[in-house]
């Protein structure tokens, strides 16, 4: 059957403007921040039709066993098939620690039985700098060309010079990256976080700087 790819760029953009009605703030663990972005698109993908599953199974042929995917997001379909659904759209995973950014796009593009090849994935996780970006995005590349996503892959770290987060996303397609966007998260007066389109933010006159 077709399987159309996801407007994944689109979600960030959803997934940035609507970043301060998950109401996390500073009283918040690291968990809940998790639970919740997870849960965001988990209703978001019932509310395209998508049936939505957290911590579902995956086989890993490397590993040769199964592992949990944070999210997935099956589609479903009488008309394919009466018993089984018709394929993975989206397999999303959501890393808090930087020291499992490899993990975690191993576990996006791992080897897996032809039934379990997502049509899209999704990673979101913190990294350690700005440099390390590079090194991921040429992982997701190489990874790529095998499982041929279309993937989205949004990096976090804290710089002091703001203060605040830089939310780094990347659209790939099976050939390369397509498109770039470039959010902040910030904590407001009352502790709560929000996240801004660095566009918006230089806007307002605060000054955004990247390593070239």
């Amino acid at each position: 059957m077709n399987k159309p790819h996801l407007n994944l760029m689109q979600f960030f953009e959803g997934f940035v403007k609507n970043y301060r009605k998950l109401n996390l703030n500073t009283q918040h663990n690291r968990s809940m921040f998790t639970q919740k972005e997870i849960n965001y698109f988990a209703d978001l993908g019932e509310m395209l039709g998508f049936e939505s599953f957290i911590e579902d199974s995956k086989f890993d042929k490397s590993k040769n066993r199964s592992r949990p995917m944070d999210l997935a997001w099956w589609k479903w379909d009488k008309r394919v098939d009466r018993e089984n659904y018709a394929y993975l759209a989206l397999h999303l995973e959501r890393e808090s620690l930087p020291m499992k950014d490899e993990e975690t796009i191993e576990k996006l593009f791992s080897e897996t039985e032809e039934g379990f090849i997502p049509n899209d994935v999704v990673g979101i996780l913190y990294v350690d700098s700005e440099e390390r970006i590079s090194y991921l995005n040429n992982l997701v590349l190489h990874k790529n060309k095998q499982q041929q996503s279309n993937a989205l892959m949004v990096y976090r770290y804290f710089d002091e010079s703001l203060p605040a987060q830089r939310v780094l996303a990347y659209h790939f397609s099976a050939g390369g990256i397509v498109e770039e966007r470039k959010a902040v998260c910030k904590e407001d007066d009352y502790g709560y976080f929000s996240m801004i389109f660095e566009e918006e933010l230089t806007e307002s006159g605060v000054e955004v700087s990247y390593i070239s």
